[in-house]
This record gives C-alpha cells, structure tokens and sequence, in this order.
C-alpha cells in the first residue's frame, strides 16, 4: 500500500520540481553562478506509460518546426547579465509535465554542446536551465569572454528532440 502512495507523490513532486520557475511568467531570471543540480531522475514517468509499461516514444517533429535566438546572433558581443529571447515556429511551445503532439518547451545548454541527442532526458544544473512553465525569455550572468549557448527543445517530459530542433550560437561576453 505504501509503494502505492509513494510512486503518484513522487511523480507530483517531480512535476513542480520541473516547474519550479514560479508563477506562469513567461519571463525566469537565472543565475548560472548559483543554479543547483536537479535531483536524479526518478521513475515519475508512470502517467506517461502506456499499458505494457513502456515509456511513450518521443512525439513526431512537425515538419518544418524550428528553434531559434530572437535577439542574439553568432558571434554576437554582449554584457552580462544577458537578457535571452527564446523562439520556435512549427512547434507550440507549452508547459513540461504531460506529452502532447506537435509541442514542447526549451532548454538552454551553456557551454555543453550542439544538442543533445533525440531522447535523452535533457539534465538540470548550472549548463543545463529548463524553462517548463513555457518561458520565451529569460535573463543570465555569464562570466567574461566566449561561450557556446544552445536552444534546445524537448518533449513534455523533458527528452529532447535532438539537432532538429536545436540551435546555436557563441555570444562573447565583455567585461
């Protein structure tokens, strides 16, 4: 009885953990100095099995869907804090925590890579910022001089959806 409870709490905890920018704003604030590793992923994906307890597979790219920087450029020179507008067209941009077809929500990498590929659980640390409440822009402290910055898009559940739908840029921060 007790596992019974235990599996459907963790899964809500684990829900508002991803969630966890506040109010529906779609504006987040982050500090790349003081952000914290997120916790191991649990086994809170029950709802999103289908009746063999299989994980449901990553949801079909829309064909044409994109990400993209709004307001930055490669090769860009910037001052820190660096305010970030995030966008996607082709693709409905949507809160983490339930799959649904043809949407999403982004990611962004610091200084970890291109993308990540197709399917994997996108990490969250002080590289990796999850932006769940549906965010198009947030603001970050980045240390003087370059860094590699990654627009990464990634399912309900947060697995992303690999290079397709990633972009990314190297901004130079001056001091």
């Amino acid at each position: 009885m007790r596992r019974s409870i235990l599996i459907p709490a963790l899964s809500l905890v684990g829900l508002f953990a991803c969630n966890s920018s506040g109010s529906g704003d779609k504006t987040a604030s982050t500090d790349t100095a003081t952000a914290k590793p997120a916790a191991p992923a649990a086994d809170t994906m029950h709802h999103h099995m289908d009746s063999t307890g299989a994980v449901a597979p990553v949801p079909d790219i829309p064909a044409g869907a994109k990400v993209f920087f709004k307001n930055l450029k490669d090769g860009a020179t910037v001052k820190s804090p660096l305010k970030i507008e995030m966008g996607a067209s082709g693709i409905k941009v949507d809160s983490a925590g339930m799959l649904r077809p043809g949407s999403g929500h982004h990611h962004i990498l610091i200084d970890a890579g291109d993308s990540l590929t197709a399917g994997t659980v996108v990490p969250k640390d002080s590289t990796h910022l999850h932006f769940g409440n549906a965010q198009t822009s947030t603001e970050i402290k980045l240390t003087p001089g370059k860094h590699r910055l990654t627009l990464q898009f990634a399912d309900g559940i947060h697995r992303s959806y690999g290079g397709k739908l990633s972009s990314s840029i190297t901004v130079n921060v001056k001091q």
